[in-house]
């Protein structure tokens, strides 16, 4: 048993070393501008799903006699939301691992890769796993992670405009990855990496539609069969 998991760990080694460290510049793949700007419109839109869910009313407008009346506006209209939405996100990269065992855009993702996973449940069964980096550094942000969040700053900083008109315009009419990525950051370049089997923000907001009008309906026809059987 002691030798299958040595074999099993030098081979493990060996797949990691050749496809880079987390902490090496040899090996390692930087992400393009398609996978930066599939990102950060994902992120974006999952901040704006989570700042969007209230229904608080802004007064908006100043009088020195305050005798005018102030306007009101829907917060998840309103220029507030869209700069909250944008403050500390690209914070949020950092929330992501790179999957070296993946080959497309899906290798920027949230949670620990399937390598790190198996080399925390050697560790956890007292195996002893030598990475050449200390144990703590394991589940840092990889320097490609680091790299991402700067290059989030500076499509931010890029397209800030574009981004603006996009949530006073065309918001809900046009997705934001194919508004942002395919008609202004990347024309002209390869895009195809929107297209890879990683879920957008709107994507999974209509997955999550889909399955709570599947569960209602479900709810509806066992009510039916209930009221049948009495």
């Amino acid at each position: 048993m002691y030798v299958l998991t040595q074999i099993f760990l030098t081979n493990l080694f060996l797949f990691y070393c050749v496809i880079g460290g987390p902490e090496e510049e040899q090996g390692v793949k930087y992400a393009n501008k398609c996978e930066v700007c599939k990102v950060v419109a994902t992120e974006l839109e999952a901040k704006l799903d989570e700042t969007g869910k209230t229904h608080d009313v802004l007064e908006i407008g100043y009088s020195v006699d305050d005798v005018l009346p102030k306007r009101k506006k829907e917060y998840k209209k309103s220029e507030l939301r869209l700069v909250e939405s944008m403050e500390d996100l690209c914070e949020r990269i950092l929330e992501y691992n790179i999957h070296k065992e993946r080959t497309d855009s899906t290798r920027f993702a949230k949670g620990m890769s399937q390598t790190f996973k198996t080399l925390h449940e050697l560790v956890n069964k007292g195996v002893k796993v030598e990475l050449g980096m200390p144990y703590e550094l394991w589940d840092k942000p990889s320097v490609e992670i680091t790299t991402l969040k700067s290059q989030c700053e500076d499509l931010l900083e890029n397209h800030e405009s574009d981004i603006e008109e996009w949530y006073h315009n065309h918001q809900g009419k046009i997705p934001l990855i194919r508004y942002l990525c395919s008609e202004r950051a990347l024309k002209g370049d390869d895009d195809s990496c929107l297209k890879e089997k990683g879920e957008t923000g709107s994507e999974i907001k209509e997955k999550k539609k889909k399955k709570k009008k599947k569960q209602n309906i479900n709810n509806v026809n066992k009510e039916k069969d209930v009221k049948e059987e009495l």
